[in-house]
């Protein structure tokens, strides 16, 4: 979102570079494509700025002792401030973590072996930490061939013909799965592009940085009000369709509503293929 709203500041603004824009932090549930918590902050927010006290607003409302937590995080999470309170809070996470040469320098070590797995894919892990940490955690690191292009160059050193991608976890999945765990991460990435261009997220035009927040609070509460529309009156098949996908069809068709005495009645035309949706809505 851009403009010249309150707050609004030069950040990353990938169709407007160097234009004044807000930046929001969003967490979703992934099982119930759900939106869970966020805030509007400033254009120049570095991505993990207050997303610790995010995790502890998320625990503090929905953790219960038979429910397990899992946070899935992209590499602008990978600090271990975001890490030690999840631990704090008896939860899981999967981060994805940064190429520093601590961990560079290990995985491409002789005496490590790697697995193979599916999708020309490798994998190991390791227990280190990082020279700033305070201690070890266990990574899964996956490794994937370069294209041959990008292999041509001789090179003297150990493993540069593969791509490595790290990952900080607790639990307790195997390398392969948590690497698949994460590739789920782009589930989030889909929930929060419908909340953009199909609920219009981006377009706070308010100049009060807090009623733009407050805008932003009250689309996000019908994009969750549609999740449970859906839940009542849609099949399971239908679940995950998004809203531009429901408006084409269910809201864009033609019709009639004809009023007599006693009743209001809906007219549909006669080969609408959904019309059984609206019987069970007005049931």
């Amino acid at each position: 979102m851009e403009g010249h709203q309150e707050g609004a500041v030069k950040g990353y603004n990938p169709k407007k570079p160097g234009y004044n824009c807000y930046n929001i932090q969003f967490a979703f549930c992934d099982e119930l494509k759900a939106y869970i918590t966020g805030f509007v902050r400033s254009g120049n927010t570095y991505t993990a700025n207050s997303a610790a006290e995010m995790i502890k607003e998320i625990v503090a409302h929905i953790k219960t002792d038979d429910l397990e937590i899992l946070f899935r995080m992209d590499s602008g999470y990978f600090d271990e401030n975001i890490i030690t309170t999840i631990e704090s809070a008896g939860c899981q996470y999967l981060i994805k973590g940064k190429a520093y040469p601590t961990l560079a320098s290990q995985v491409t070590a002789p005496t490590i072996s790697f697995t193979k797995g599916e999708e020309n894919r490798e994998t190991t892990e390791l227990v280190t930490k990082l020279d700033t940490w305070d201690k070890d955690r266990r990574f899964a690191v996956s490794r994937v061939l370069k294209p041959e292009k990008d292999r041509s160059q001789l090179s003297f050193l150990e493993g540069s013909d593969f791509e490595y991608f790290y990952f900080v976890t607790n639990t307790e999945l195997s390398s392969e799965k948590v690497v698949i765990a994460y590739e789920k991460r782009g589930n989030a990435e889909n929930y929060i592009k419908e909340a953009r261009y199909d609920m219009a997220v981006g377009r706070l035009l308010l100049k009060s940085f807090w009623a733009n927040e407050a805008i932003f609070l009250l689309m996000m509460l019908s994009y969750n009000l549609f999740l449970l529309f859906k839940l009542d009156f849609l099949g399971i098949s239908e679940f995950r369709q998004q809203i531009k996908t429901f408006r084409l069809k269910y809201v864009f068709l033609a019709g009639k509503i004809i009023r007599t005495a006693r009743y209001v009645v809906m007219k549909l035309p006669g080969k609408y293929p959904f019309r059984d949706v609206y019987e069970k809505c007005m049931a």
